[in-house]
């Protein structure tokens, strides 16, 4: 395999993906496989981008909103939202990757080198991201109601019961805890309260639910009997 990847067959992909704008979706891919590793591996919440829905109506006048708030809304306008941002900027970037590419393998060739060459590629790039956002929010739809009828049923589920820290860290901005539900175990965002922190391996018990953050509130297990 490694000999077919250094083989100089592989040359034209390696100048497709390097090559202005395709470089730009390849640097991002690699940073959105590096951060799913890392996510996996329990270091990193893969929700940690999310942006609260805005509590304003996007669609009517609003006197001063936030800038959390704005990029709320244009979130909702592209219907990007009701999945983690992360999911929707691994797919954004994918697909962008996809496009550029075959578009500089296929038409690069009669591009003119010089300021032309990039004038194409800032309008490739554009294109690639636009429509690649279009995509996204088609794909999105059917998993949407997944999320939510996955996110009320865990409420019901776990709130009450134990859970087993699985980031480095639990406090009241980052964590993730993991609850055993006889299968392949359910991986949930959690916060602990005030200036509490767990650290990975440590028993806490699911007591709150934050819609707005998707997250569940947390205690450790002896503060909890205590109760």
């Amino acid at each position: 395999m490694f000999a077919i990847l250094l083989s100089s067959e592989m040359d034209p992909f390696y100048q497709n993906i390097l090559s202005f704008p395709t470089a730009f979706f390849s640097a991002v891919l690699v940073f959105c496989v590096l951060f799913w590793l890392v996510a996996i591996l329990g270091f990193l919440d893969i929700s940690f981008l999310d942006i609260p829905e805005p509590d304003f109506d996007v669609s009517g006048d609003v006197d001063s909103p936030s800038t959390v708030d704005a990029v709320a809304g244009i979130i909702l306008k592209l219907g990007l939202n009701g999945v983690p941002l992360t999911v929707i900027i691994s797919l954004i970037t994918l697909f962008g990757w996809f496009i550029s590419y075959y578009t500089v393998h296929f038409f690069y060739s009669y591009v003119p080198a010089g300021i032309i060459y990039y004038l194409v590629g800032v309008f490739v790039l554009l294109v690639s991201l636009y429509l690649s956002t279009l995509l996204t929010a088609q794909l999105i739809k059917p998993l949407r109601p997944l999320f939510k009828k996955m996110e009320q049923d865990v409420e019901k589920i776990v709130l009450g019961q134990t859970a087993i820290v699985r980031t480095s860290r639990v406090d009241n901005e980052f964590g993730e805890a993991t609850v055993d539900d006889g299968g392949a175990g359910l991986i949930l965002k959690v916060r602990s309260s005030g200036e509490e922190r767990y650290k990975a391996g440590d028993k806490v018990v699911l007591i709150e639910y934050y819609e707005d953050l998707n997250a569940f509130r947390v205690v450790s297990e002896e503060e909890f009997k205590g109760l």
